[in-house]
């Protein structure tokens, strides 16, 4: 196979395991989470130990949501996959015809020739565990890389805990307006990144890619300092 065929085979497997998509996601939605708090509540002149309560209060509790979401979403996605090659298995055991003819009608949609696909049904539905994964791939899955929950709730966890942790760490040095450029200047860097990474991993421009991250965070904290400032709440 290609070198370049290669690789897509490869980014599209780590997609499809969770892992990747947990991990990009969960660093992304803990920066853009957390660097909306924190200036939304230095925008109300809360103390710097206010922020670093606020901020470590939505590390945790984001980290954990993120992850128990994960699992459940992994987990039911596993579940209906294997369902889904359940009753093709069990198609295949009770009506082997009927199963030999689905997998023709699969094998001819890829712009095989009538008189092809019949002959090369035959043979597969002959060995169940290729008709198996033959219906799979025609479902764009591989029934060896359905993904694991606990492995996509674990890198979710601490992802998002990491992007979460990107603009706290300068209210541990300094308060006020400086920290709150600071963690500004940080996030905007590592929303760069994740934007640089997406874009890698969609096959998208890596500059429109991180320069739209960028934008979302932007907006975001901007409509939460905003916020704080508007109402001039002070939090002690």
């Amino acid at each position: 196979m290609h070198e370049g065929a290669d690789d897509s085979v490869k980014r599209a497997r780590e997609v499809q395991s969770g892992a990747t998509r947990a991990a990009v996601l969960g660093v992304s939605d803990g920066l853009v989470t957390n660097v909306s708090l924190i200036l939304g509540v230095a925008g109300a002149q809360a103390s710097g130990h206010f922020v670093q309560l606020a901020g470590l209060a939505s590390l945790v509790a984001g980290a954990a949501s993120m992850a128990a979401g994960e699992y459940v979403s992994m987990a039911a996605q596993v579940e209906l996959l294997q369902r889904l090659l359940g009753e093709f298995r069990a198609h295949l055991e009770a009506e082997p015809e009927h199963a030999r003819a689905d997998l023709e009608q699969f094998i001819r949609k890829g712009g095989v020739l009538p008189a092809t696909a019949a002959n090369a049904s035959k043979q597969i539905s002959m060995v169940p565990d290729r008709a198996l994964a033959v219906y799979a791939r025609s479902l764009g899955l591989d029934p060896e890389e359905l993904g694991s929950p606990w492995k996509a709730a674990i890198t979710s966890l601490v992802t998002f805990a990491a992007g979460a942790l990107v603009p706290l760490v300068p209210w541990f040095f300094w308060t006020g307006t400086r920290a709150g450029v600071a963690s500004l200047l940080l996030g905007a860097a590592a929303a760069v990144g994740v934007g640089a990474t997406l874009g890698y991993l969609g096959g998208r421009n890596l500059a429109w890619s991180a320069g739209r991250q960028l934008l979302v965070l932007m907006l975001a904290a901007g409509a939460t300092w905003g916020a704080g400032h508007l109402f001039h709440v002070a939090v002690p």
